[in-house]
C-alpha cells in the first residue's frame, strides 16, 4: 500500500489518536460545500469517485458563487451533477473533462463543459492547480487508512496537486486492493458521512449483429496465453462473451478500464495469470459494470488496481508477451487515420488509452492491436452512411495515428495495415467496408492519388 503524502510534514498518528482525529475532521455535506470560494478549481476524481451528499449541497449554493470550475474524468454517475442542474451559466460554475461520457456531452452542447486532450497514461503529471479535491472513499480502517475504491488510475497527481481534501465516505465503494489505493487520515482536511448511496453501474450494452460478426474475425487471431485488454461496448462485450465460450485458454488482464467481461472470463476459467509481468494479478487503472463486478472488486487480492502511468505505460505494456489490445472507434479514413472521440466538431468521448495500448501491444512479442467499429451507420433519414471514408470529417480528432495502428476490423472482415504502403492500405480498408460503398470509394482513392485501377482487387 502507499499512503499518499499531501504536506512536507507528514505526521503518522498513534492508533490512540486516530478516533479523535476523524471526530475533528467531521463536517457535514453542506458545511463542506459552505468552504467552496469564488474561483475555486475542484476535482470530483475519476471513475466512481464523484461525491453525491456534497454535490448536492454544492448545487443548493451554486447561484452564490462566480467563477467555480469543476474538472473530472471518465465519471461514473448515475445522475447529473446536481451543481449543474441548479446552476444557470459558466459564470457561476463550468466544467471541463478529461474524457467525456453522457453528461459531459450534454453540458459541452449547452456551453458548458470542455475538453482536456491529454494521453491517458501521463494524466497524473497534468493537474497543477487544484483548490479541492472532493471525492468518495471507502470507510476509514483501524489504522486511519481511507481505501480509494476502483479508481487508482490518476488520484496521485491530484492528490498531491490539491490544497484541500474532502472525503465523502460511502459504504458502498468497493475497498480495492493494490498500488496507491490508500489515503491516511493525516492527508485528510474534512471528512464527510454521505448517505452511502449504492454504487453508479454501467449495464452491459448488449451486442449486435455486426457486433457479433466482428468478433468471429478477431477470436482466431487470440492465441493460448495472451493477455486481454478490452474496451467497453457491444463489440468488445461480444468479443469477451465468445472469448469465454471458447476453447482458447490461459489467459491474462491487464487493462486501463475493467469491466464485467473480465468477470465472465475469470468465472469460465478462462483467466489464469500467467502473463509475464504482475503474474496472478488482474491488472486495471479503474473499474466500471456492475455491481457483481463491484462486489467481485472488494477486498480481492486477485484484482489489482494500479496508477494509469503503470497500467497505460507502454513499455509495461511492451513487456507483456501476446497482448492483445481491443478497442473501438467511430470512424477512419483511408489513410489509417481513426477517430475515436469526436463526430465532425461534437466531441463524443476521448483518447483515453487507445493509443498506449495501440503501441504497447504492437511492441510486445507476439501482441496484436485491433480497433474496431461497424462498416456503417444510420442517418436520422434512415439511409446509411460509411464509416470508412476517403477524409476524415473536417473537425475528426485523429486518436490513433495511421503509424501506429495495426489491424481494423468491420463485421466485412479484418485489415492488417502495420507495414503496409498508403495504396496496400486503402484497398484494404476499401475491402472491409460495406459493399455499398465500395465502388465511391475506390473513386475518392483515385483522385487522392493512393489507388489506380490497374492495381484493383476483386472486391
Amino acid at each position: 500500500m502507499y499512503y499518499f503524502i499531501l504536506r512536507e510534514e507528514f505526521i503518522m498518528y498513534r492508533i490512540s489518536q486516530i478516533a479523535g482525529e476523524y471526530e475533528k475532521r467531521k463536517i457535514t455535506a453542506a458545511e463542506a460545500a459552505a468552504r467552496v470560494q469564488d474561483g475555486d478549481r475542484i476535482s470530483y476524481g475519476l471513475g466512481l469517485s464523484a461525491p453525491v451528499d456534497i454535490d448536492r449541497a454544492l448545487g443548493a449554493r451554486i447561484q452564490s458563487l462566480r467563477g467555480v470550475e469543476i474538472v473530472g474524468s471518465v465519471l461514473i454517475k448515475s445522475e447529473p451533477y446536481a451543481v449543474y442542474t441548479a446552476s444557470t451559466s459558466n459564470t457561476q460554475v463550468r466544467f471541463a473533462s478529461a474524457h467525456m461520457n453522457s453528461m459531459d456531452r450534454k453540458m459541452n452542447k449547452d456551453g458548458r463543459c470542455w475538453f482536456i486532450p491529454m494521453l491517458f497514461n501521463e494524466l497524473p503529471k497534468y493537474w497543477d492547480r487544484i483548490d479541492k479535491l472532493i471525492i468518495q472513499v471507502h470507510p476509514m480502517d483501524r489504522w486511519g487508512n481511507f481505501n480509494l475504491g476502483p479508481q487508482a488510475a490518476d488520484l496521485r497527481g491530484l492528490l498531491r496537486a490539491a490544497k484541500e481534501v474532502i472525503v465523502e465516505v460511502n459504504n458502498n465503494m468497493p475497498k480495492a486492493l493494490g498500488y496507491e489505493t490508500e489515503l491516511n487520515i493525516a492527508a485528510v482536511d474534512y471528512i464527510v458521512e454521505g448517505s452511502h448511496s449504492p454504487m453508479a453501474e454501467l449495464k452491459n450494452k448488449a451486442a449486435t449483429a455486426e457486433d457479433e460478426k466482428i468478433a468471429d474475425f478477431v477470436l482466431p487471431l487470440i492465441e493460448n496465453g495472451s493477455t486481454i485488454q478490452l474496451g467497453i461496448g457491444g463489440t468488445p462485450y461480444a468479443i469477451g462473451n465468445k472469448l469465454a465460450q471458447s476453447d482458447v485458454k490461459d489467459l491474462s488482464a491487464h487493462t486501463e478500464m475493467l469491466v464485467d467481461s473480465y468477470l465472465d472470463l475469470y468465472e469460465a476459467g478462462k483467466i489464469t495469470g500467467n502473463k509475464s509481468r504482475d503474474r496472478g494479478k488482474i491488472v486495471y487503472a479503474f473499474a466500471g459494470g456492475t455491481k457483481r463486478l463491484y462486489d467481485f472488486i472488494d477486498d480481492n487480492q486477485i484484482v489489482f488496481n494500479a496508477p494509469v502511468d503503470y497500467t497505460n505505460n507502454i513499455h509495461v505494456i511492451a513487456g507483456i508477451d501476446k497482448f492483445i489490445s481491443i478497442n473501438g472507434c467511430i470512424n477512419l479514413d483511408l489513410y489509417g487515420q481513426v477517430n475515436s472521440e469526436s463526430a465532425g466538431f461534437q466531441h463524443i468521448s476521448g483518447t483515453g488509452g487507445q493509443l498506449d495500448f495501440a503501441q504497447g501491444a504492437y511492441a510486445s512479442e507476439g501482441g496484436k492491436s485491433f480497433l474496431c467499429l461497424h462498416s456503417t451507420r444510420k442517418k436520422a433519414d434512415g439511409s446509411l452512411e460509411s464509416l470508412i471514408l476517403p477524409t476524415l470529417p473536417q473537425g475528426s480528432i485523429v486518436s490513433t495515428p495511421r503509424s501506429a495502428v495495426h489491424y481494423v476490423v468491420t463485421e466485412y472482415g479484418i485489415a492488417l495495415l502495420r507495414g503496409r504502403s498508403t495504396w496496400e492500405r486503402a484497398e484494404a480498408l476499401i475491402s472491409i467496408a460495406h459493399p455499398d460503398f465500395r465502388e465511391q470509394l475506390i473513386g475518392d482513392a483515385e483522385k487522392m492519388g493512393i489507388w489506380t485501377k490497374t492495381s484493383k482487387l476483386a472486391l
